[in-house]
């Protein structure tokens, strides 16, 4: 008699920008030995690879014919203790290069042409051959994987989102990128159904990682009775 596999486990955590999904993100996937998948990196190494080779990122037909021929791969690596995936291009990972400020200056424009997020999708949902996972972005639970138990979103007040992001020494215009991302036509950032909103502004992010941590063990038991059934 073979035995089932399970599938494996996708926590979706979605949010605004500097609501604190990367770092709770890490701390639920360092807990429970997940795979940490950051897409937001992905969308940054595109726009980067735009800028690297001097195509013009409002140009979408140009944009979206770099998409689909640079030679990418995903790699799983293991970094301060937290196994991630990275996408790689022509055999390298930009990491500092995907941080500037001319490269996060790009991502909106590049993120929301509707080709792009096709692709995307695409290579974000193949993730899954690494085992359990930990999304995190702006579309998982509605576009990514939207048939996932188990979703969350995250927020905090605008004036502490702009804390941070002050505190991490950068300027950007939060709730114009709300606005952006809420509005364009492929994959609009949006709360995705079933999943549970977490308001963190006075919460840190170990207690955020915790209360998450706890809704996937309640709801996994819950999964596990239904599937014995």
């Amino acid at each position: 008699m073979s035995v089932k596999k399970a599938k494996p486990i996708v926590i979706a955590i979605d949010g605004t920008s500097a609501s604190g999904k990367s770092t709770t993100a890490k701390l639920v996937a360092k807990a429970l030995g997940y795979v940490y998948v950051d897409t937001g990196a992905m969308y940054r190494t595109l726009a980067w690879y735009c800028l690297k080779k001097q195509v013009d990122i409002n140009n979408k037909k140009e944009v979206v014919k770099l998409c689909r021929q640079w030679k990418t791969s995903l790699d799983c690596v293991e970094d301060d203790g937290i196994k991630q995936v990275r996408l790689i291009v022509d055999g390298y990972y930009p990491c500092k290069e995907i941080r500037t400020a001319e490269t996060s200056a790009a991502v909106p424009i590049v993120a929301a042409i509707p080709s792009v997020r096709e692709w995307m999708k695409k290579i974000q949902r193949s993730c899954i051959k690494f085992g359990n996972l930990v999304m995190e972005g702006r579309d998982i639970g509605s576009n990514i994987f939207p048939e996932t138990e188990f979703k969350f979103w995250l927020d905090a007040s605008l004036e502490e989102r702009a804390r941070r992001r002050s505190a991490e020494g950068v300027k950007e215009n939060l709730a114009e990128r709300d606005i952006r991302d809420s509005q364009r036509s492929a994959a609009p950032l949006m709360v995705p159904l079933g999943a549970m909103v977490i308001d963190n502004s006075n919460l840190t992010p170990t207690q955020t990682a915790d209360l998450i941590i706890n809704e996937v063990k309640r709801k996994s038991k819950i999964v596990e009775k239904v599937e014995s059934l």
